[in-house]
């Protein structure tokens, strides 16, 4: 994104002139306390919001600018938001199918079986929501963002809810699933030990604005 600005009145400006760039590949954590602008970040990405202004390109495609805004399913970006947002009345297989029903059923079937291997959930596809623990939940909603094939995945709070050693776990899966499929990822998260033992960089929100910037793998 390239100077990026975003607001629900003037008065109140929920980013200001941000721009950040990712490598293919790379994992970015966005920190910050309450109202910083990161999850607002996420959906700007996303397509759920519009930016007033600025530019925002995924890998060299641009999504959004004056003259230019791609819908939300056809950005090649997938989003897992921090309350999961999966279906209860859909079993474990459905909500994966959501997100490509657009796709013949045989792709389809290749492609959940894949994702839910993936993981680790091969044996719980015709069990519901309501039936799994939270990092069970999580890893469905993974399942679901992946299977569009993204070519990057936004997470909001992704270890939030979670108790510290299947965060740790949660981690460490992601982070192999994320190499073995060469996406790029961007977290929001309030916690500077998730940043630091997750991404490869962090960026500092405060206001609205980027204030810094740090290294981490």
């Amino acid at each position: 994104m390239t100077d990026v600005s975003f607001h629900y009145d003037r008065k109140s400006p929920v980013l200001k002139h941000c721009s950040l760039e990712m490598k293919p590949g790379e994992i970015v954590a966005l920190i910050g306390k309450s109202g910083s602008g990161k999850s607002t970040m996420l959906r700007l990405i996303s397509g759920l919001e519009s930016p007033v202004e600025g530019r925002i390109s995924i890998f060299d495609q641009v999504v959004n600018d004056k003259q230019v805004d791609i819908k939300p399913n056809e950005r090649q970006v997938g989003m897992v938001f921090q309350d999961y947002a999966l279906f209860p009345h859909l079993s474990v297989k459905q909500n994966v199918r959501y997100g490509i029903s657009h796709l013949g059923k045989n792709d389809q079937e290749i492609i959940i079986d894949e994702m839910l291997e993936l993981v680790g959930l091969s044996n719980k596809k015709n069990q519901y929501p309501h039936e799994l623990s939270g990092g069970q939940q999580q890893r469905v909603a993974i399942a679901r963002a992946l299977a569009r094939k993204p070519k990057i995945l936004l997470l909001d709070e992704p270890f939030s809810n979670l108790d510290l050693s299947l965060r740790i776990q949660i981690r460490n899966d992601l982070s192999l699933i994320l190499k073995k499929q060469g996406i790029s990822c961007l977290f929001a998260t309030h916690d500077i030990h998730d940043a630091r033992h997750f991404a490869h960089r962090i960026i500092h929100l405060e206001d609205g604005l980027i204030v810094s910037e740090e290294k981490c793998l």
